[in-house]
């Protein structure tokens, strides 16, 4: 038999009757469908002894809403509808498990504005800074069809993949940036503690510095400013550069051309993006969501501007009553094989089920460029923190010998 883990669990019945236990499993799927099978619906399961992998939360900064939070409330929201219980009870009991402060505001209003009458989706687009454009356009299709259990079902679904690819991307960054930082720490304590010394022994032993080390010690000296200036531009430029991003859409085309473009990382930022594009597409228009409003709404959840400029273009052609494909081959950022899939499946009728091929293919393709990516950066990184601080040496070094070519002179 496979072995078993024990998984603590907390879940709800029909009725709302909620009880914490524990579960035997083979894993994680297996005890939710047991809890199922007991009808009860499963709100949150640990793993015994995952206790220290749960996410640390600060009081006073714990507001924000994070993409993973979406996709635990929205797999929850499913898994409540479901089951038969009603959006008005499913909302209350979401609200008082969510732990992200602005999430649970947002719910409480959604609640509220459901229990006045107004639809689910109609209340989730007053929040359109906590519930993504894409969340609310299924919604709306899932309760038009009357499958909203299956619309919240398939955004579950997404924002989860979203999450993981996110979270392969960030994998794959942390190293470089761990280095990076240890890099500049090496630099400040050299320029801070060591300079000085090689500085006084200079003096004493006499002779012109070299260039390159007389500006190692000029840095020393001044660092009580320089350091709070770099800090203070770092933090200014990116605040600035934040502001322009979300209030200039043309100056987020112009980042986002100059991201696709770079070496390495322009081949991921692309794969990640056209990943994204597929899913969300297949799925709005899976849902019912009619095709001018999925592309509408499409471009703007793939985090590309590229993307979502070429969208209006395609939005434009198809309204004229040309395929999406051949609108989308004009538009260098779609591979061939994406408007091939997409044609072949607008020739089938299923382009849909097309999409959510390219999507997975693109999912695979992201997680060998981030694998590949993190080996490749690895050795480079390496490679320059040691040139970096070997050069350093190099430069405290350096007089050394012009300090010895004295001696042997006189």
């Amino acid at each position: 038999m496979p072995a078993t883990k024990t998984f603590h669990y907390n879940s709800i019945d029909a009725t709302g009757r909620k009880t914490k236990g524990t579960v035997e499993a083979a894993n994680e799927t297996a005890a939710t469908h047991m809890l199922r099978q007991r009808g009860e619906v499963p709100l949150e399961m640990v793993a015994a002894g995952q206790g220290l992998q749960m996410d640390i939360k600060i009081p006073g900064l714990g507001g924000r809403t994070k993409l993973k939070d979406l996709a635990v409330f929205a797999r929850q929201f499913a898994t409540m509808t479901a089951s038969g219980m009603s959006l008005l009870r499913s909302l209350a009991i979401l609200e008082e498990q969510t732990t992200a402060l602005s999430l649970k505001k947002a719910i409480s209003e959604v609640r509220g504005d459901v229990s006045g009458g107004l639809s689910l989706s109609g209340s989730m687009v007053k929040h359109d800074k906590i519930f993504p454009r894409l969340m609310v356009a299924m919604v709306r299709a899932g309760e038009a069809g009357g499958m909203i259990d299956k619309a919240l079902e398939q955004i579950a679904d997404s924002l989860e993949k979203d999450t993981a690819l996110r979270g392969k991307i960030k994998g794959a960054l942390t190293y470089p940036a761990i280095v990076l930082s240890f890099t500049f720490v090496m630099i400040a304590a050299v320029l801070k503690f060591i300079v000085p010394i090689f500085e006084n022994m200079f003096k004493n032993l006499g002779g012109q510095l070299p260039a390159i080390t007389q500006f190692l010690v000029d840095t020393s000296h001044n660092m009580y400013w320089i350091g709070p200036t770099f800090l203070g531009v770092t933090i200014g430029g990116t605040i600035a550069y934040k502001r322009q991003q979300r209030a200039s859409a043309d100056f987020r085309l112009k980042v986002d051309k100059i991201k696709l473009r770079l070496p390495v990382f322009g081949s991921l930022l692309q794969k990640l993006a056209i990943s994204r594009f597929s899913r969300n597409l297949g799925l709005l228009l899976n849902v019912g969501v009619p095709v001018m409003q999925a592309l509408a709404v499409v471009g703007e959840t793939t985090g590309n501007e590229v993307i979502n400029a070429a969208m209006k273009d395609v939005q434009s052609a198809v309204r004229d009553g040309q395929p999406m494909s051949s609108a989308m081959r004009l538009h260098k950022v779609f591979p061939e094989m994406v408007t091939q899939m997409i044609e072949v499946g607008e020739e089938s009728g299923q382009i849909s089920q097309m999409l959510d091929k390219v999507a997975d293919f693109y999912d695979r393709e992201v997680d060998s460029a981030a694998e590949s990516l993190t080996a490749s950066i690895e050795p480079i990184m390496v490679l320059v923190m040691g040139t970096v601080v070997g050069g350093m040496v190099i430069c405290l070094y350096l007089p050394m010998f012009t300090i010895y070519q004295n001696i042997q002179s006189n």
